[in-house]
């Protein structure tokens, strides 16, 4: 039998009336009469005996690079409430059978058996763990394990407010709640799903309930959510959470493209710029997180390195999935059913073989990722930090770390970035949504006089060759090496004929999908940024500036679309712009689809260009 943790054996110990001691500490029962204090005596000389005699941790969870695994996440749920895009697809996943899954009694069984091993501390996980019925019922069975310290969550927060206070009576003990932007349409836009202010009034419940830190785990995705890092960080300052940065990592079904990867190193230099005087912070053993903290700040933020720098040396998690296999990796295929065994009627001891010959079988590291990882291109190297900052054209006036604090302190939900509504002359209600919030000359939101065609100006050169051919006529990539930089800028435009059912549903913003309008825009934001992955022959260009302008036409019952797109580089922009717009208006179409098939796009094209060898462009 295994030899047990000291904290274990001491606590048996302090029960036990008549039993031996598996340490080989003398016990002795005490004899009718005895005083208390011989009594006493008795157990402070086996507190010291087993100091100075400390079982070993468990062989049945020691690896055979001597990892010792206390650390155990349990899987409550395949089920999640969300959609987020780079977990699952939007219709989410095949779901195994119920009776394939373990059973509440069947989780606490696994779990006690691991907790007498030497497990002090369990998260649950899923899905979403918080939409399990009995989930506050099985942490009140975990806190009653003797030796487990610590009992965790990682939770989605949707209904984390709702349920916390009955959570932490129940044992409750630590936090993680996932967050991966604070811009509510880009919420919407991520996971598929309403529900920002939720998680909003989930990590005020937890920090008004004393969790000290509440974790928030960001999945930093290129392209996505990059441009956010500065303002989770400032949300530190008046705040004690432990915003965490995660290295966006492969997994069956997010399409992993290591372009999306936002190193630790980019992602701390970026923060470092705004803040030079970051400290790090001593790491706790066993710990995935590199911690740092912002001098003056109430929070920390820390960066889980899993591809850029991992920690498999020091790993001491386990999982067991919600069907009831254990994963000694989260990176390995390698499972074994424990839910098969215990209901086929395994003993513990059973248990315990099967459970030690796969920890026993857990490699070093996962090898196999990192080749890849480090075989793989750079994702973008060009693009500055700063850069990024003004890439996704999401920014208003007051920054969003800015509108969190007034949040916690005025116990309000801040609302999706600005639509402004007009009353035009027609009498007509009129929606105009802009991307970019500065209300300077060049960034107005659209109006009728906005779309009057330019006049023609400068030279006007054309090729009358294809330049995407060889002399053979196969499809070739222009070599813009030896191009000097200029300042490139494009506009496009595009219309989408909704028909008037869908345009009112849209003007009043009552699809059951969403704002339409907002998440065209992001849709359009995001196709200028990866126009290069969708056009095969189109060079990659670091854009400094993306804005998508729509306005609705009541005349016509459409939205008409304006892309500008800028950079400074060797080549133009005008396919990032018309992508922009061709890719936002068939966002259009799907979110509208389901009301009416009715709908036309039409008048794609571009407006103009500038920069160049071949001059400008302005449409007449």
């Amino acid at each position: 039998m295994a030899a047990q943790p000291l904290s274990r054996m001491l606590r048996r110990l302090l029960r036990s009336s008549a039993r031996s001691c598996s340490s080989g500490a003398p016990v002795t029962q005490p004899r009718p009469g005895e005083s208390a204090r011989a009594a006493s005596e008795e157990l402070s000389r086996r507190r010291q005996f087993l100091r100075e005699h400390a079982a070993p941790f468990s062989a049945f969870l020691t690896d055979s690079f001597g990892r010792q695994h206390s650390y155990l996440r349990i899987s409550l749920t395949e089920k999640c409430n969300l959609r987020c895009q780079y977990c699952m697809p939007e219709e989410g996943v095949p779901l195994t059978p119920k009776v394939n899954l373990l059973t509440t009694e069947e989780i606490l069984t696994l779990a006690r058996l691991f907790v007498k091993e030497g497990i002090d501390k369990i998260r649950l996980t899923g899905g979403e763990p918080l939409i399990r019925p009995d989930v506050v019922d099985i942490v009140a069975q975990l806190q009653r394990l003797e030796g487990l310290r610590t009992i965790g969550v990682t939770t989605n927060g949707i209904n984390l407010a709702r349920l916390l206070p009955q959570l932490q009576k129940a044992g409750l003990s630590a936090i993680n709640i996932s967050l991966d932007t604070l811009v509510p349409a880009k919420f919407e836009f991520i996971v598929r799903r309403k529900g920002f202010h939720k998680v909003m009034e989930g990590i005020h419940k937890a920090i008004e309930l004393g969790y000290n830190p509440v974790k928030v785990n960001c999945v930093v995705m290129r392209g996505l959510n990059e441009d956010e890092l500065l303002d989770f960080a400032a949300l530190t300052k008046g705040l004690p959470l432990d915003v965490r940065f995660i290295e966006y990592m492969p997994f069956d079904g997010n399409k992993w493209n290591f372009k999306k990867m936002v190193s630790y190193k980019e992602m701390l230099d970026t923060i470092r710029q705004q803040w030079p005087e970051l400290e790090k912070l001593p790491e706790e053993e066993s710990s995935t997180a590199k911690a740092f903290k912002i001098p003056g700040f109430q929070g920390q933020i820390s960066f889980i390195t899993s591809m850029s720098e991992h920690f498999c040396g020091t790993c001491n998690r386990l999982r067991i999935t919600a069907d009831g296999n254990l994963k000694v990796c989260l990176f390995g295929n390698s499972e074994v059913s424990l839910r098969d065994h215990l209901r086929a009627g395994a003993s513990e001891q059973e248990l315990l073989r099967i459970i030690g010959a796969a920890v026993g079988r857990k490699k070093r590291q996962h090898a196999e990722l990192f080749l890849m990882f480090h075989n793989s291109p750079p994702a973008n190297p060009s693009i500055s930090s700063w850069d990024l900052l003004d890439v996704q054209g999401l920014r208003p006036k007051m920054s969003f770390s800015s509108q969190m604090v007034t949040l916690w302190k005025g116990y309000r939900v801040p609302q999706t970035p600005p639509l402004a509504q007009q009353r035009l002359g027609s009498g007509c209600f009129q929606r105009h949504y802009t991307s970019h919030a500065d209300t300077d000359a060049n960034s107005k939101c659209l109006s009728p006089g906005s779309w009057a065609p330019a006049a023609p100006s400068g030279p006007q050169l054309t090729s009358e060759q294809l330049t995407h051919v060889d002399s053979e006529g196969r499809a070739a990539m222009v070599d813009v090496g030896r191009k000097p930089d200029t300042e490139r800028v494009a506009v496009a435009s595009a219309v989408v004929l909704l028909g008037p059912v869908a345009f009112k549903l849209v003007q009043q913003n009552q699809l059951k999908k969403g704002d339409a309008l907002v998440v065209a825009q992001l849709a359009g934001i995001q196709a200028a940024k990866v126009t290069s992955q969708l056009i095969p022959l189109c060079h990659h260009v670091a854009l400094s500036h993306v804005q998508v302008q729509l306005e609705l036409d009541s005349t016509r019952h459409a939205v008409r679309i304006q892309a500008s797109c800028r950079a400074r580089g060797p080549t133009g922009v005008e396919m990032e712009a018309l992508t922009s717009a061709a890719v936002a208006s068939l966002t259009l179409y799907d979110m509208c689809k389901a009301v009416s098939r009715d709908i036309v796009l039409e008048e794609i094209k571009l407006i103009s260009k500038t920069g160049g060898q071949r001059g400008d462009f302005h449409r007449a």
